[in-house]
């Protein structure tokens, strides 16, 4: 038997399709809770204001986005696997959640709050000692020398933005749904194996 949904978690899914396609200033409390089905006085009861009820949907999507990927860099397998895992991981959840990216780029700007602060991530790199793997893979010779930021930026540059181009890219070349996803799983590949041989250039080497 599936188990109803309460009341709280009918608005948070309500209101996470509604600020993900509209935005935060694209919507209203009533809207959330008409997609809730509900009206907006139950809304306010439970999440005080649309702007609490944003703060709660952000966060909760940063960590979907971000704690799977630190239970990979807390694991004992080598780096260069582990940077390939983690790629693996960010396409599989970007193909379920495509809008995501775009949502955050254009969100977090508009707010005062950095919702990474409550996420602690500096604590999370220091726990998962991802940092330390770096410096002394580099020391060994088996990566390349680079900085975490920089390491970061490749990464998320080459996974999410196929997935904000979305749009432009079917308008340009006339590709519909079903052809796109075919070439995203192709282009995985292809940034998988230019990340890791750019990262790890001696490692087929003795």
């Amino acid at each position: 038997m599936v188990k109803e949904l309460s009341t709280e978690d009918k608005i948070l899914d309500a209101a996470r399709r509604i600020f993900v396609s509209k935005g935060f200033n694209g919507c209203t409390s009533r809207e959330i809770a008409n997609e809730a089905g509900m009206n907006v006085a139950l809304v306010n009861y439970h999440f005080k204001s649309k702007g609490n009820l944003f703060d709660i949907i952000v966060s909760s999507i940063l960590k979907d986005f971000s704690l799977s990927i630190f239970e990979i860099m807390k694991s004992d397998m080598p780096l260069m696997h582990k940077t390939r895992i983690m790629i693996e991981k960010e396409y599989e959840f970007l193909s379920k959640h495509p809008e995501i990216p775009s949502f955050i780029v254009g969100e977090l700007g508009k707010k005062d709050k950095n919702f990474f602060d409550c996420l602690q991530f500096s604590e999370l790199f220091q726990e998962a000692n991802i940092l330390s793997q770096i410096q002394e893979a580099q020391e060994k010779g088996e990566m390349i020398r680079i900085d975490f930021v920089s390491i970061m930026l490749l990464v998320m540059s080459n996974c999410h933005f196929p997935f904000m181009a979305k749009p432009m890219i079917q308008t340009i070349h006339s590709i519909d749904d079903s052809s796109y996803k075919e070439y995203l799983m192709i282009h995985k590949q292809y940034v998988t194996e230019m990340i890791v041989n750019y990262l790890f250039p001696n490692k087929n080497k003795n």
